[in-house]
């Protein structure tokens, strides 16, 4: 690329300023007044044609060029070496990057290559002088750079003595000299060097190439043959310099003075208006009548369009240089942007919103379910005064990943807000417009980004948020979430009524726990479980796998994911009930992949099990299986977590004492107090369990839940605790594959608990084959679609002595390991 950069450290103190470009700082260099002749014979058949940007060269002037295109760079070095001579042709387009004989003028100048400079930044600048001007009769080729047939124009200087031609030249002279005094751009030198220029022909050429003149009239310039007229030409291109030049000295004039801060952003504005007057045009005029074109095509109320009216004629009364100013416009700015009573258009083809459903995400067959009665009732009955949807389960299901689904099954335009940590009640209802940097709440940004009033918003992790002296979000949420309420949404920004009615809200929740009971109330709960490690090597296959290789830039046919790979990086690399740690590990597979790829070097197109532990390392997770029966007071229980179901065991061992009951683990209260329960019971009942009363006086009790330094809370332990304890005081090991979850009472109740499904995928990845659980859980385990349940038996059990009767062996341990007083 052939552009003029800035290179004043070569160039300085050597003539006038380059004008060629507003960003160019170049100083081109005055050659010797004395032109080589140069006769048509001298110019061989064929010649270089380099294209020219941003400047038009003239016979007699040296300048600098920035040289960046290939060909050309080629070009000029061959031409340097050989001594030749190339014919210099200004473009049309500056952005044409290979242009041919139709980009270019058809005259230019004939030129030698007097230097070429490789520059610390890696550029490379020629230094070219014009010889004579000439004409481009055809190209022959442009390989490896243009070629082609040019014919030399000759100059027509005036006779000697010619008293016009040196008035002309004179003023010329005197305009260049006005304008190096009134551009404080262009070096002093510039004057000295124009002055020093006794040859009249050159002085024009050297002003002309020179000048700040467009290149389309240095074109102009070049083309005419008459040195007298083209210098008559420049002094009318010069005289609208100066004149220029002169109107913005005199608006400088206008407004000088000794100011402070603040009459300094006076000045400014004072001189854009100035500018503007000159021009014809005031830009404060011009923005209101932009703000009013727009409401007049706003399909608002007629409250807003009062509202807006009013705030217009308080703006207009304003000065445009006070701060109150560009608040005002930025308010008025909010009103015409926001979509008042803008829809899309619906797409109810359920049908479609089904393949959609399914296209983007595997299982979860419950939660598409009722999505699409959802939609089915939003058909039939046109509004969305129905309850907001609330997404809640473990991370990395594909909670808001549904979302975008819904939107894109409808149609409708899609945004997403995070509540996550979110404290300041103005997040949701804006702040009031008297505020220095006020702006309107986030639900009106997102309705404004989007431009439509019917969007599919998702309110991501309303669980997490918060609550402090700054306000209530959660409460400011419940106008927004309430169907009876956010037809009217007040935004304290917009101090206007916003209909919300339309947007179909989303939510999403790792637990519903920590969700405000009234905000709860609003919105309908829908449980999105964790996957069984079949539905996520599904997911693998359909979704993870291919993008992972389409974003890392690794082909289908060059890596290959199979079944039992798969299955081994779900077990041994994560443990969650989503497929987002699974995405990073495959993420990590695909990018060694790609490595040896770039590399060109060797690798395993069909992986193997063994060349994962060689990518990923040696296995995070040993999978979770039961730790045996081989001691009494060892049981395993199921538990909870943000990530998914697991299996926990609880230990019980005593130990010569006074009845003490110690409690490890890193417990919570609830915890505890089942503890607690779990002994009171066994005391209660020990004839029933043959245990010696005696016995709770004359040993300690030691109840121990791993891993110790992780938090643990919830009653779902107490049926593991209290078959923890009767194994140890009974010496009656559970059976195998076991495991058990439930809330007990002090009089032996067994209770039903949550997260069924997600302790059930525990236990099948545990290898636990029998569940024990409360009877009126039974119906959470019918919900639950065949595949999850396959190869578990369920003993659904009212009491603990009848899951004790279920879980305990009927003989006890060696006589060695007895425990009796």
């Amino acid at each position: 690329m052939e552009e003029q950069n800035s290179i004043n450290e070569l160039m300085k103190n050597m003539a006038f300023s380059g004008m060629m470009d507003e960003e160019s700082e170049i100083l081109p260099i005055a050659a010797d007044e004395e032109e080589d002749n140069l006769n048509n014979s001298d110019i061989p058949e064929e010649i270089s044609i380099l294209p020219l940007r941003n400047t038009v060269l003239f016979p007699g002037v040296i300048i600098p060029i920035s040289v960046g295109r290939q060909k050309s760079l080629e070009l000029v070095r061959d031409a340097y070496n050989a001594g030749d001579i190339i014919g210099a042709f200004t473009q049309f387009k500056q952005d044409v990057e290979d242009p041919g004989q139709e980009d270019i003028y058809r005259v230019g100048t004939i030129a030698k290559v007097v230097k070429i400079f490789e520059m610390p930044d890696g550029n490379t600048t020629v230094i070219i002088q014009g010889k004579k001007r000439c004409q481009l009769e055809r190209i022959y080729t442009k390989a490896p750079y243009i070629k082609g047939k040019i014919e030399g124009i000759e100059d027509e200087s005036p006779e000697e003595n010619d008293s016009e031609f040196e008035a002309i030249v004179s003023s010329v002279k005197d305009l260049a000299l006005q304008i190096v005094k009134l551009s404080p751009n262009i070096p002093d030198e510039a004057s000295a060097a124009i002055k020093n220029i006794e040859n009249y022909d050159f002085l024009v050429n050297f002003i002309s190439s020179n000048t700040d003149i467009s290149i389309e009239n240095k074109q102009n310039l070049l083309l005419v043959p008459e040195v007298k007229k083209r210098a008559n030409t420049l002094l009318e291109y010069l005289t609208t310099e100066v004149q220029k030049l002169e109107l913005k000295h005199d608006i400088q004039s206008k407004v000088k003075s000794e100011m402070d801060q603040q009459q300094k952003e006076y000045l400014l504005n004072q001189q854009m208006k100035t500018i503007q007057n000159e021009l014809g045009s005031d830009p404060t005029q011009l923005e209101i009548d932009e703000l009013k074109k727009k409401a007049q095509e706003k399909k608002w109320s007629e409250e807003v369009d009062k509202a807006f009216h009013k705030e217009i004629e308080k703006l207009q009364r304003i000065n445009p240089s006070s701060p109150e100013y560009s608040n005002q416009i930025n308010y008025l700015q909010t009103l015409v942007d926001l979509p008042w009573n803008e829809y899309t258009e619906d797409n109810f083809d359920l049908a479609r919103a089904k393949r959609i459903l399914d296209e983007d995400h595997f299982g979860l067959e419950n939660v598409k379910e009722r999505i699409l009665e959802h939609l089915a009732v939003l058909k039939l009955k046109g509004d969305m005064k129905a309850p907001i949807l609330c997404l809640y389960g473990p991370p990395g299901v594909g909670k808001t990943s549904l979302g975008r689904s819904i939107s894109r099954a409808l149609n409708r335009s899609y945004t997403r807000m995070s509540l996550g940590g979110l404290h300041d009640e103005a997040e949701i209802r804006g702040h009031r417009k008297t505020y220095i940097g006020a702006l309107p709440g986030r639900i009106i940004q997102n309705i404004k980004k989007v431009k439509s009033s019917n969007p599919v918003f998702i309110l991501d992790e309303i669980d997490k948020v918060g609550n402090d002296f700054r306000g209530d979000p959660a409460s400011a949420l419940l106008e927004v979430l309430d169907p009876e309420q956010n037809s009217s949404f007040y935004d304290n920004y917009l101090e206007l009524e916003y209909d919300l009615s339309k947007v179909m809200f989303i939510t999403t929740a790792n637990s519903i726990e920590t969700i405000r009971p009234a905000l709860r109330d609003r919105m309908e709960l829908i449980n999105v479980t964790g996957y069984i490690v079949e539905e996520k090597i599904e997911i693998a296959k359909r979704h993870l796998i291919p993008q992972q290789l389409k974003a890392n830039g690794v082909k289908s046919n060059q890596l290959k994911f199979n079944k039992t790979v798969l299955e081994k990086i779900i077990e041994n690399y994560t443990r969650e009930s989503g497929v987002r740690e699974l995405d990073k590990k495959i993420a990590k597979v695909v990018r060694h992949t790609a490595k040896k790829i770039g590399l060109g070097e060797a690798h395993n197109t069909n992986l193997k099990p063994e060349d994962i532990r060689n990518i990923l390392g040696p296995e995070e997770y040993l999978k979770n299986e039961y730790q045996g029966n081989d001691y009494a007071g060892l049981v395993t229980g199921l538990a909870w977590t943000a990530t998914g179901g697991q299996i926990m065991f609880i230990e019980s061992s005593l130990s010569k004492g006074n009845g003490k009951l110690t409690l490890t683990g890193n417990l919570g209260t609830v915890m505890k107090e089942s503890a607690q329960l779990a002994l009171e019971y066994i005391k209660s009942h020990a004839r029933e369990l043959d245990i010696d009363d005696k016995a709770f006086n004359a040993w300690n009790i030691h109840l121990h839940v791993p891993e110790g330094a992780i938090p643990k809370d919830g009653p779902s332990a107490g049926i593991t605790m209290v078959t923890s304890l009767a194994s140890a005081f009974t010496q009656r090991k559970v059976k195998k594959h076991v495991a058990m979850t439930g809330e007990i009472t002090l009089i032996g109740r067994v209770l039903p608990v949550g997260g069924i499904k997600e302790k059930i995928l525990a236990a099948k990845r545990a290898n636990i084959k029998e569940i024990i659980l409360s009877r009126e859980n039974k119906k959470d385990i019918e919900e639950i679609k065949d595949i999850y349940v396959k190869g578990l038996k369920f003993h659904y059990v009212d009491n603990i002595m009848e899951a004790l009767d279920i879980s305990l062996l009927k003989q006890k341990v060696p006589n060695s390991l007895k425990v009796k007083n």
